[in-house]
């Protein structure tokens, strides 16, 4: 399959035309329409330091339909135990710059590069993009962040400092979405970690019939908050 080269023009080809492992067209920016043109469109941004900036639509797609969320025994009892405390939006910056460093700390090598954050930064002020944070002790042990629009939220990534604090982080995530009745979250791409959570793939035009329904509701915009300010375990039961 060809891989389109983009203009200045904000537009994307069909991301049915995609490979299969996803890789749909390099070049563009990733200013404030653009990026919500992507992700309307099921295609996200996913490139390396001192390369192009490359746009996939992966055939399958990972999505977790937040309904279906599975939480092991083992977290079960992580989260009862209450050492964790749960915030949304309350520092999106510190959060995508933990998960560009972990990546980088483990030599996985990071797509967060500094105009990514930037970009994503400016979404969050926008009230597009979200973050939910950990802690523990007063310190930020874990936390992901990912772009909401209509009844998808679309994940980008996560990071943890202490044990389960990104589990924790996902499963506050789902379970406030739960409660916002969103349609579906979007993992992007396979991991046995996602998979443990109840995630499962499905064709890619499948995700994108699914996602077109999903983009018909209002996008719910702003700074997101739980709904109490009680431990961890209260709030994800």
């Amino acid at each position: 399959m060809p891989v389109y080269l983009l203009s200045e023009d904000l537009i994307f080809p069909s991301p049915k035309l995609a490979a299969q492992e996803g890789l749909l067209a390099v070049g563009g920016d990733l200013s404030l329409e653009r990026l919500l043109l992507a992700y309307r469109m099921g295609i996200f941004p996913w490139y390396s330091e001192n390369e192009p900036i490359m746009w996939w639509s992966p055939d399958p797609r990972l999505i977790l339909y937040p309904d279906q969320l599975k939480i092991s025994k083992s977290l079960k009892k992580v989260i009862n135990k209450g050492d964790f405390e749960l915030t949304m939006d309350q520092d999106f910056k510190a959060v995508i710059r933990a998960c560009a460093e972990s990546r980088t700390e483990t030599n996985e090598g990071t797509w967060i590069v500094d105009e990514m954050i930037t970009a994503y930064c400016e979404l969050h002020e926008t009230g597009l993009a979200h973050s939910v944070e950990t802690w523990m002790n007063g310190q930020l042990a874990g936390g992901l962040y990912g772009v909401s629009i209509g009844r998808c939220f679309f994940g980008e990534s996560m990071f943890t400092r202490i044990s389960n604090a990104s589990k924790v982080a996902f499963v506050g995530l789902v379970k406030h979405l739960q409660g916002l009745h969103f349609d579906l979250i979007d993992c992007q791409v396979t991991t046995a970690h996602l998979l443990s959570f109840g995630a499962h793939e499905i064709p890619r035009a499948r995700f994108l019939d699914e996602l077109a329904t999903a983009l018909k509701a209002p996008t719910l915009k702003g700074r997101w908050s739980f709904s109490s300010s009680t431990p961890v375990q209260s709030r994800i039961h």
